[in-house]
């Protein structure tokens, strides 16, 4: 993420205690600086460099955590107690003001402090030294002084701020924060213009009545130096345009929050206030207009440059009601009602509008399930494509570099983890990356990723990972193609062997950000030193929070080096030419250590006589003046002690040309990376000159043949083991929608996609390339008519966005026709004019059909919804049967959620009937009269809230089914949703039709709601009975062999196979047959007897009817439908009776004298009675005159 989109960073500092291990997530995009203008100084709290980590990492604004969002760390500001007396901190900004009146005491060199034999004098070091080296050999010379804030001894809180730019000012704001009335009481401002080797305090300069309580420089033109005073006293901004030379001072009517710069304009703020307003100001602080109202905290954001036609421009987001808000656009100083953009259709969740680069994130959450948009390049919004059956839970944006998003999403399955997804440039399609990275959630709320990029090194990132329960380190050096462990270093710091060997043992590395801004953090690289990464980590089978040690890389993580076994905070100085290593440790310590030679030799310097309590060690990283600072104090009743350390001696001249060498980046000796071999230069370890700062890292760079791992896999595709890319089980990649409306051909994707980048060379004929195709004259199919964001309600006299999508068929000679239902119809020659959809205003209210209708001269198709101009509804699901007995009464049901206690409405639609059938019950009973497809849609009405389910059920004369189980892999991947049981059934339909040979068009599989996953397979039958026969028969012994099977996933194979337990005639393959099997041939043989039993002695009988079947009838052994209800338990075969017992009942039932009548009705019925399972029992046939059969279904 760039700087210039950060949020403002808020420090708290923590009690000094041994490191917590739900301490160590962090996020990669902290590795920039704060968002340009939200330059709140952060405090350094008094207290030495502590193992507080709580690292930085996308802020989640909402408490449920399901927002998008952008990097921002909010946490609380925590305080100590030592004996009586409040331990105090240090806060370092990058943009202040000061004001300048007594001069301190400066000192050079230490000065003795009385009692200094109390302190310890020295610390651990380890290697060489831990075995007796002299702790004074090769110490080099550094220039050192010290200053003493006096008379600030009781202020609790500093701030500090180096100008940069060269510039030798520094400025410091000392003050007392009283923690019981959330004030600042006193305050102090401090100067120095000799990179501070002196101060000069300037109270006198803002008035000695004035209290300070922030500090704001601005990023544009660091000279230029805001301060608000505390609200309690006073509500004024100070403005100095001189680095704090001079102030001017200003009253305000407002209390400022945070402020935001803007990113190229000097004068331009945004402030924003504690009672949800935001204001303008374009004179730098002097004057401010209100902007808006009920903005959303942090969701405002100046424009980017180069995207955004007006530089004044602002994003905003405000909020309308309860978890609703709006996205809003305008001008700074111009944003009446009249003046504003509201460019996203409809509402936003609250707390998810982000603005970062080229890209605009928003949510909507609706029956409980967010869909995620985004625009590019300020254009239309789009919804963002997650894989099918990702279902997501939360998302969060971790970075738009590149032009390209990298997204933290938590799939359904998930809990405490989430999973890394990388999209294309626009940020619609995103493919998977890494799945089950290591998260928490912060002291905010907001949520801790363990995921860093490197720098310097194109598409090089490392993550931590959960395996089998244990944290795991990996990198990554094409972009998230593949990913590995870190290995090991061959010895420890003492040059003992560790017999480290993948994949069981590896190196792992903490990868949070500090919450420091002025200690170094865990893990650091610098894009002026490519390849050299240092980090905290430890060795073993999983990540640790003990036995910490530091480790480097000098070749971009191929091998790593133990250099400590504790932990330090480390810094880059001299443009990354040297190291700085500071002991992280909450004693006071008065020794630093430095290398020139990537840590393989340390030099050992002792900067003050008396051991500090460091606070924070200040420099400037991008200049050429050699300035360390290290900000704390001897003891907690101590004045702030600036120690002022000037390394350049280290140096004995510039370096030459002869002072570098080359080294090659690869990837475990592959020498391609990202597509490309390249070489870098870096200076020759030991030698003792300044390096240059705008020398060139990069030697050389030379492009590779592509291969596979050049190219990601496409959106719908998946890697497979052999590296290839293959579609997944839920992706038909020839049902993709074609552009060929203003075109002869299209792009059609190989299943892969470059990444971004990747510089690789394309030779030859690509096999990876998209491939341009000819457009096939076709008849329009798979015509989709939706609003523009699948709303079927609007209210009166608003626009209604019209959504149209053509699977296949678009060409430029085929037209659209839209009736929007009351009286108005609109025509397009062509496809490609209704891209932004179509708008059209309704009058009045009422429900309205509204039908699209595509033509050309090969045929045509259509598309109709029902639009109410009423107010939205909650989720409904119908539960049909997908087949259906023409001319029997089918049962359907609408099962609507959350349950209310009002009345519903239910509209019923049935094919193309132009009026529905309306109830006031969610169940319904119709008798479909013609065979083939019937389109069945509901819509559930409550007030004004309305939405609607279809199903499309098939209607034949008669059917058979089969009861179908499947491997229990399969219940491991089964988030019991309607789609995915509609794709595997279609996958199991298609798989079932491969084996015998029957077509789809025949078939049908319906999956059953709950586990274990269970299906039926219905057979729809013709008029040949006999062939019907076979072709169960068919089924049968492929599913009892085996023979059904697919593949959900790599590696994961599943297994289809018939329910035993069925009433249904089974086929064994078994020579030897089991025993149900033979308890049901007894039953067919008792059924057999007694039926011979009722026709010898059925004139003795006369309650007894027997019918004789004609030769000519159809066959009995007909199935009825089946009520596949997802709200209905499932009844379990081992519950029904036996034949045995079913007739037992039926004779004694009928021997009753008052049931005669009824039951010789009942007989002579048609009428098929059938379980939910679809298995029926016909009345009792009886063949005459010769054989005698009992039919069974």
């Amino acid at each position: 993420m760039r700087a210039s989109r950060l949020a403002m960073l808020r420090i708290a500092t923590v009690a000094p205690a041994a490191r917590s291990p739900h301490l160590y997530e962090s996020q990669f995009v902290c590795t920039a600086v704060p968002k340009c203008g939200d330059q709140k100084v952060r405090p350094l709290r008094r207290m030495a460099l502590l193992p507080a980590r709580l690292p930085c990492t996308l802020k989640i604004p909402d408490k449920k955590c399901d927002n998008i969002s952008t990097a921002v760390i909010e946490t609380p500001k925590a305080t100590f107690s030592i004996g009586e007396r409040k331990k105090r901190s240090v806060g370092v900004s990058y943009n202040e003001h000061l004001d300048r009146s007594i001069t301190g005491e400066a000192r050079r060199s230490v000065r003795t402090v009385q009692g200094a034999s109390n302190f310890r004098s020295e610390y651990r070091r380890t290697g060489e030294e831990s075995r007796g080296s002299n702790p004074k050999q090769s110490e080099p010379h550094l220039d050192t002084s010290t200053f003493a804030l006096s008379g600030d001894s009781t202020h609790n809180q500093a701030m500090v701020h180096w100008s940069g730019q060269n510039s030798s000012v520094i400025l410091i704001l000392t003050k007392l924060y009283d923690l019981t009335m959330g004030t600042v009481t006193e305050s102090s401002l401090w100067r120095s213009t000799d990179y501070g080797s002196t101060y000069t305090k300037l109270n006198d300069k803002v008035t000695s009545r004035t209290v300070l309580s922030y500090l704001y420089v601005c990023p544009t033109n660091k000279q230029k130096i805001l301060m608000l005073s505390d609200p309690e006293v006073e509500s004024t901004v100070l403005i100095s345009s001189d680095e704090g030379a001079s102030f001017e001072k200003f009253p305000i009517n407002f209390n400022v929050l945070s402020l935001l710069f803007h990113p190229a304009q000097e004068y331009w703020i945004l402030a924003y206030s504690h009672d949800y307003k935001l204001y303008s100001s374009m004179d730098f602080g002097k004057k401010w207009q209100l902007v808006h109202e009920n903005v959303m905290p942090g969701r405002f954001y100046w424009a980017v440059m180069g995207l955004d036609r007006e530089s004044d421009v602002v994003h905003i987001e405000t909020r309308i009601a309860k978890g609703r808000a709006q996205y809003v656009k305008c001008r700074a100083q111009r944003c009446t009602e009249g003046d504003r953009q509201y460019l996203f259709p409809g509402h936003i969740d609250t707390n998810s509008l982000v603005v970062q680069d080229e890209y605009v994130f928003t949510q909507v959450t609706k029956s409980g399930r967010a869909s995620y948009f985004v625009s590019y390049m300020r254009e239309s919004f789009r919804q963002m494509k997650l894989p099918k059956y990702c279902l997501p839970k939360d998302m969060h944006i971790i970075s738009t570099d590149e032009k390209q998003v990298f997204a933290a999403v938590q799939e359904w399955n998930q809990n405490n983890t989430y999973s890394l997804y990388i999209s294309d440039s626009p940020g619609v399609y995103f493919i998977l990356s890494l799945e089950n990275l290591r998260t928490s959630r912060g002291p905010a709320g907001n949520l801790l990723v363990d995921f860093y990029k490197v720098e310097g090194i194109n598409g090089m990132y490392l993550a931590n990972k959960i395996v089998d329960n244990h944290i795991k380190t990996f990198i990554t050096y094409n972009k998230g193609q593949t990913w590995a462990l870190l290995p090991a270093p061959a010895t420890d710091v003492s040059g003992k062997n560790l017999h480290c060997i993948l994949p069981f043992c590896s190196l792992h590395l903490h990868l949070e950000m500090s919450e420091n801004p002025y200690t170094s953090g865990p893990i650091t690289s610098k894009k002026s030193v490519p390849g050299i990464i240092v980090a905290t980590g430890n060795i073993g089978n999983e990540l640790s929070s003990t036995n910490l040690g530091m480790f480097i890389t000098s070749d971009a993580g191929n091998s790593w080096r133990q250099i400590f076994d504790e932990e330090y905070n480390i810094w880059f100085l001299d443009n990354g030419g040297a190291l700085l290593a500071v002991l992280h440790a909450a004693m006071p310590i008065r020794q630093l250590w430095i290398s020139l030679d990537e840590g393989k030799k340390w030099d050992r310097h002792s900067f003050s006589l008396v051991p500090l309590y460091v606070d924070g060690v200040l420099m400037e990283p991008e200049s050429d003046n050699h300035i360390i600072t290290f900000f704390g104090h001897f003891s907690h009743r101590s004045e702030w002690q600036l120690i002022k350390i000037d390394y350049k001696g280290l140096f004995s001249r510039r370096c030459m040309d002869g002072d570098y060498q080359t080294w090659s980046l690869h990837n475990k000796e592959e020498q391609c990376v990202m597509g490309e071999k390249q070489k870098y230069m870096k200076r020759r370890p030991g030698n003792r000159c300044m390096l240059a700062q705008d020398y060139s890292r990069i030697y050389s760079s030379e492009p590779c043949p592509c291969n596979s791992y050049d190219f990601e896999c496409d959106y719908g595709w998946e890697r497979q083991a052999d590296g290839k890319c293959s579609p997944a089980f839920w992706f038909n990649p020839n049902g993709v929608a074609k552009s060929c409306s203003s075109s002869q051909s299209f792009l059609n994707s190989t299943g892969y996609r470059k990444v971004l980048s990747n510089n690789c060379k394309e030779e030859g004929r690509n096999v990876y390339l998209p491939k341009r195709v000819a457009c096939q004259p076709k008849s329009p199919q798979g015509l989709h008519l939706s609003t523009s964001h699948g709303e079927l309600s609007a209210a009166i006299e608003s626009n209604v966005t019209f959504m149209i999508h053509l699977d296949n068929g678009e060409s430029p000679s085929t037209s659209i026709q839209l009736d929007f239902g009351d009286g108005i119809k609109i025509t397009y020659s062509n496809l490609s004019r209704t891209d932004d959809g179509i708008k059209h205003i309704y009058r009045k209210t009422g429900i309205y059909r509204v039908i699209a209708t595509a033509e050309n001269n090969l045929g045509s198709d259509s598309s109709a919804l029902f639009l109410h101009i009423t107010s939205p509804v909650d989720r409904v699901y119908l539960s049909a049967p997908i087949v259906a007995i023409r001319e029997k009464a089918a049962n359907l049901t609408a099962v609507v959620w959350p349950s209310h206690t009002r009345t519903l409405t239910f509209f019923w639609w049935f094919e193309n009937s132009s009026e529905p059938i309306i109830t006031l019950e969610g169940s319904i009973s119709h008798m479909f009269l013609r065979e083939g497809e019937n389109k069945v849609t509901v819509q559930v009405a409550c007030g004004s809230s309305v939405l609607e389910d279809s199903k499309v059920i098939t209607v034949k004369e008669f059917f058979r089914s089969l009861l179908l189980s499947f491997s229990p892999a399969l219940d491991e991947h089964n988030p019991d949703i309607p789609e995915w049981r509609e794709d595997i059934g279609r996958v199991v339909r298609t798989a079932l039709s491969q084996v015998s040979g029957v077509s789809e068009s025949q078939l049908m599989v319906s999956l059953y709601p709950g586990l274990p996953t269970t299906a039926e397979l219905f057979i729809l039958s013709d008029e040949q009975m006999s062939s019907e026969h076979k072709k169960r028969n068919i089924f049968v012994t492929a599913l009892n062999q085996g023979l059904v099977h697919f593949e959900l996933k790599a590696n994961i194979h599943i297994v289809v196979s018939m329910t035993q337990q069925t009433l249904a005639p089974l086929v064994d393959s078994n020579s030897i047959h089991s025993g149900p099997a033979m308890l049901m041939l007894i039953s067919v043989v008792f059924v057999g007897i007694a039926a011979f039993f009722i026709y010898k002695f059925k004139r003795k009988i006369p309650w007894i009817h027997v019918e004789t079947e004609d030769p000519h009838e159809k066959d009995p052994e007909v199935i009825s439908t089946v009520g596949q209800n997802d709200a209905m338990s499932k009844v379990k075969l081992s519950e029904f009776p036996s034949q045995k017992e079913l007739m037992d009942k039926e004779l004694e039932g009928r021997s009753r004298g008052n049931q005669t009548k009824k039951i010789n009705n009942e007989a002579k019925r048609k009428n098929l009675r059938c379980t939910s399972i679809s298995i029926c029992f016909a009345y009792l046939h009886i063949k005459v005159p010769n054989n005698i059969d009992a039919h069974h279904s």
